[in-house]
């Protein structure tokens, strides 16, 4: 009998699946009734094990892994699986996609996660909501499990270990001497970022987390910081590099993470969430002038941490808001040269209100250009 075991000694009994190894992490769930590829496959979740609030999983499979004409994936948000554990009700062992080659548990069991099924994770998720994230194991043997605590991720340098090495540069199909080029932050970069940046005709240089921006001689118009695992005041580099690019007025776009660090590069703060944001279903309201709008979009989410809207510098306001909590959603500068937001507008998995937001960063990045 597999256990999901929590840091204050709770035990869910379940089933195993994947691969039948130990694993410990960060216990949250994500409320997305499909996505899952997509989901176990984001950097984001590094360090995490990921329960899935929707009651069957694995229902269509997973697509082939295969990389594109860039050589990145073609189908996933990363070449890997960043969750150290997956807790599902029911994982589907056949599937019935006419774009599936495999099922989920043998993906799993493939790069080493182990899964736990056939718990209520129903009341795992009220648990979660009503106590915050917890630490917690995925154990094959209760008896085998050895006293001590589980090291939380949060205290690791977890954007290092997703974040590219060297610098990569894409060229979008049709570039020529008016194509527009940014430096992308890699800090666990999602790979539909990249895709939705390419084709809209932007030049893409992929830098690592901890890049020296002020060394770059090349061409460039704008800079994107990306999602990430992780607490954000651990990423320094990158924050120093971002107040750098906003100090010598840089135009500036910040998805998830991105939005974390480009308040913390101003000055202001960040704070852990008790249950995070993780599913397709989040609404976001629009402020203009401190005033919430009429426009609602629904987002794709996947953050634990959220801006401090107390600590913002002078030219600075709330751009968006969650519309079941009221945290900050995004943030932007007076001069419209500098804006980010929480939640993910290339989604993968979820609805694409809000892909608007790349067109209008492309806009800019054409303008700088001309």
């Amino acid at each position: 009998m597999t256990s999901l075991i929590l840091s204050d000694g709770t035990k869910f009994q379940g089933t195993s699946f994947g691969a039948a190894v130990d694993s410990d992490g960060e216990v949250v769930f994500n409320t997305g009734m499909a996505g899952y590829p997509e989901s176990l496959s984001d950097p984001s979740y590094r360090g995490q094990i990921l329960a899935f609030t929707y009651p069957l999983i694995g229902n269509y499979g997973v697509p082939r892994e295969r990389k594109n004409a860039w050589g990145f994936s073609e189908n996933m948000e990363s070449e890997d699986i960043h969750v150290r554990g997956v807790i599902v009700n029911q994982a589907s062992e056949t599937f019935s996609h006419h774009a599936a080659v495999g099922s989920f548990p043998h993906w799993l069991e493939k790069y080493k996660i182990p899964g736990i099924t056939g718990i209520d994770t129903r009341a795992l998720t009220k648990k979660l909501r009503e106590h915050g994230v917890m630490l917690g194991r995925i154990v094959q043997d209760d008896a085998a499990v050895e006293s001590g605590s589980v090291a939380d991720p949060n205290l690791l340098d977890l954007v290092a270990e997703v974040s590219c090495t060297e610098p990569v540069t894409y060229e979008p199909k049709d570039a020529d001497g008016e194509t527009p080029t940014i430096i992308a932050y890699d800090c666990g970069i999602k790979r539909n970022i990249l895709r939705s940046l390419l084709k809209r005709g932007v030049r893409v240089v992929r830098v690592p987390w901890n890049f020296d921006l002020a060394s770059y001689d090349g061409p460039m118009h704008g800079l994107f910081v990306s999602n990430g695992p992780g607490d954000p005041k651990r990423c320094t580099a990158t924050i120093d590099n971002m107040r750098y690019a906003i100090e010598n007025n840089l135009l500036t776009f910040g998805i998830c993470l991105g939005n974390q660090l480009m308040a913390l590069a101003i000055g202001g703060d960040t704070f852990k969430l008790k249950y995070g944001h993780r599913g397709c279903n989040q609404p976001c309201i629009e402020e203009r002038d401190g005033k919430r709008t009429d426009r609602c979009i629904i987002t794709s989410q996947n953050h634990g941490f959220a801006v401090d809207d107390t600590r913002l510098p002078k030219g600075w306001s709330v751009w968006w808001r969650n519309g079941n909590d009221d945290s900050v959603e995004g943030i932007r500068h007076e001069s419209g040269r500098f804006f980010a937001v929480q939640f993910h507008p290339e989604a993968a998995p979820g609805p694409e209100d809000a892909n608007f937001l790349f067109d209008d960063f492309v806009t800019k990045l054409r303008q700088e250009k001309a």
